[in-house]
Parts: structure tokens; C-alpha cells; sequence
């Protein structure tokens, strides 16, 4: 395709839908650069601390509002959703209620999405690439210095909701977003309203209340933010709150109304994965570090390392019922090599009402 017409770009768009939603994507839609409204937000965000440790955020200067910046010649960028809810799925409620279970946030059951997106874009890249001669494009998803829910929102994919997630009336907040910067300008799509109302649902089950305000996370009270981007050792008075969340926290999607409308996905990588949706904390933390990057390989949770997966089950027990299985357990990794697991074994022993001294 030469011809560089209005019509011939409209044409190419409906084409880049269909290829879309042969790749397993749910929704495409396409934005302009411009996030000038969104750039003030993220810099007083980044003022405020809120980011904690994501250094991330703040390093990449203005190439994450300016996308020509990050990607010279950028004009539009295509957006795209997928969805990760997988079937047969034991209930969120009733693993958070049983504090001997694990909780794992449900996009971490299966195959990393990182790998799976990067995929699909790639081959729509490919595509493109073949209709238009001059196509420039670059994929993106959750990588790089990117403003995904802006982007989203812009394409008209949803709105960014009260916990900072994007959210559809048609698909409520479970689905992982794509990226294609691309240099055609192609026709734009219009931005959908927000449909959040009064609702502070997400706000008010929040276990550490980080969600400060409507739409403004602070990241160092998150749950998520604790145990998969944090390395540290977690604050003392947060480790009660995390209750038996080892990988994530799904709370606040859990309680928004827009979910009831989510849907499963068809994708067999987002399938859960050594029965990861309904699992033992004990079964967990018995796992070596061989047996943990044998099973956790092309997970996105092999990504924290071992040692912060025991970190984090360590709190989750300190925070279950004391059993004298859960006590040998713990003491048996006492002396454990990395310093930050044996701190958090010794917090979750005395939790339970050991005398570590005495011992």
C-alpha cells in the first residue's frame, strides 16, 4: 500500500481491527501524542514520593508524557486490550478468607504476559509493516517509559478509575494493555466518559489504604507495590495488612461494580498454573530454590527471585493461625543466608507468640 490518502489510512485501520482481534486482542483503538492534561499529574505524583523505589518513573525525564520523545517520529499510537481472567479459577474471597491459603494476584496464574503481548504486537507489527512501506512501529507493554492508561483512556478503550487502573463498561479492569507506537497518522479514536459516579469502593477495601485520593496511588502503602516491586524489607506496621497476599493484591478490582461485566479469557498461556489459584502457604514455602525457578519459569513471578518469595510467605504466615507446622516451618529458616528472610521469618515467629529468646 503507496497510496497515502485519508481513505487509504481509513482503509488500514479497519484492516489493523480485524488483524487485532485475530491475535486475541478484545479491543483496539488508536490516540494522538499529546498528554499534556496528564504530564502536571505525574510530576506532582512523583513529588509527592509516591513512587517509593520505582526510580523507573522519574528517570526517563519527559519521554513518558512525550511519546516522539521516547520514539522519534511517533504520531499515533495504538492501543490494544487483552483479556487474562482465567476459568476455573478458585474465588478471590475464599482464598483470602482461609489465611493458611496463598493469594496470587489472577494476571500471575499463567504465562507471563509480558511474553504473550510482545508476541501479538510483534506479528501486528509485521502486518502493518507489509500493507504500508514506510510503517515505522515500536511495541510496548508495561515496559519502557509508557503512560498506558493514558493512552487507553485517550483511545477510547476506558476510563482510568478511582484505584488508577483502567476500566470498561464492557470488560470491567481484568485485561493486560499493549502498545504500538507507530509514525502514520492515522485517524483518532474519541475518549469514553468516566462512569466511576460516587463509587469509592476500590478506596475503601484497600487493606493499606494506599489509595490516597481518587486516581493517586501512594505505591509504598501498596500491597502489589510491597511484594513485586519492593526488594526491602516491608514496613512492620503494612505486614499485618498484607494478610496472605504473596504476589499481588486484586481488592480493589475485586470490589468494583464494572467487574461483574469482566470476561474470561481464551488465551491457554493465561491458564493457571501448578494449581497456583488455590495453594498451601506451607507447599509454598517448602519449595527450594530449584524447585521455585523450575516451576516459576516463564512466570511473571520468577522475576522477584527466591529470596522475596520467601519474604514474602513469611509475612503471610506470621499473619495465619499458629500450627506447630507452621512453626517448624519458619524455624527451620532462621538461619536462612539472605539476611531479609530471616528478618521476616523472626517477625512472623513472634507474631505468632513465639519467645525467639527463649527458643
Amino acid at each position: 500500500m503507496q497510496n497515502n490518502t485519508p481513505q487509504h489510512y481509513d482503509a488500514l485501520v479497519q484492516k489493523i481491527r480485524r488483524w487485532a482481534k485475530q491475535l486475541g486482542f478484545q479491543a483496539v483503538g488508536i490516540a494522538d501524542t499529546d498528554l499534556s492534561a496528564v504530564e502536571p499529574r505525574l510530576l506532582d505524583w512523583l513529588a509527592q514520593g509516591f513512587h517509593g523505589e520505582l526510580d523507573y518513573m522519574a528517570k526517563h525525564g519527559t519521554k513518558r508524557t512525550r511519546p516522539a520523545e521516547l520514539v522519534p517520529n511517533t504520531v499515533r499510537i495504538i492501543s490494544l486490550r487483552m483479556n487474562y481472567f482465567p476459568s476455573n479459577t478458585k474465588e478471590t474471597t475464599q482464598v483470602l478468607q482461609q489465611p493458611d491459603r496463598a493469594f496470587i494476584s489472577r494476571y500471575a496464574l499463567g504465562r507471563d504476559y509480558h511474553k504473550v503481548l510482545r508476541a501479538r504486537l510483534a506479528k501486528l507489527v509485521d502486518k502493518i509493516r507489509a500493507e504500508v512501506s514506510e510503517f515505522e512501529g515500536r511495541v510496548f507493554t508495561d515496559s519502557a517509559p509508557v503512560m498506558e492508561v493514558a493512552l487507553a483512556s485517550k483511545a477510547g478503550l476506558g476510563w482510568r478509575g478511582k484505584h488508577s487502573l483502567l476500566l470498561s463498561r464492557e470488560q470491567g479492569s481484568y485485561f493486560f494493555l499493549g502498545e504500538i507506537y507507530i509514525n502514520l497518522p492515522l485517524s483518532v479514536d474519541e475518549p469514553v466518559s468516566s462512569h466511576c459516579g460516587n463509587c469509592t469502593r476500590c478506596m475503601d477495601i484497600c487493606p493499606t489504604q494506599a489509595i490516597v485520593a481518587p486516581y493517586q496511588v501512594d505505591a509504598r502503602r501498596c500491597i502489589s507495590y510491597l511484594t513485586i516491586e519492593y526488594a526491602g524489607s516491608i514496613p512492620i506496621e503494612l505486614r499485618p495488612l498484607i494478610g496472605n497476599r504473596i504476589y499481588g493484591c486484586d481488592d480493589c478490582q475485586m470490589v468494583c461494580p464494572w467487574n461483574r461485566f469482566a470476561q474470561l479469557t481464551a488465551e491457554p498461556d493465561f491458564a493457571v498454573r501448578h494449581g497456583l489459584d488455590d495453594v498451601g502457604l506451607l507447599e509454598l514455602f517448602a519449595w527450594d530454590e530449584a524447585e521455585f525457578n523450575t516451576k516459576m519459569a516463564g512466570s511473571p513471578i520468577c522475576r522477584i527471585g527466591y529470596a522475596q518469595w520467601l519474604r514474602n510467605l513469611a509475612v503471610a504466615l506470621g499473619n495465619a493461625t499458629s500450627t506447630s507446622a507452621i512453626y517448624t516451618a519458619l524455624a527451620a529458616k532462621l538461619n536462612y543466608p539472605d539476611e531479609m528472610v530471616r528478618e521476616h521469618v523472626a517477625w512472623a515467629l513472634e507474631r505468632l507468640g513465639y519467645d525467639l529468646v527463649a527458643s
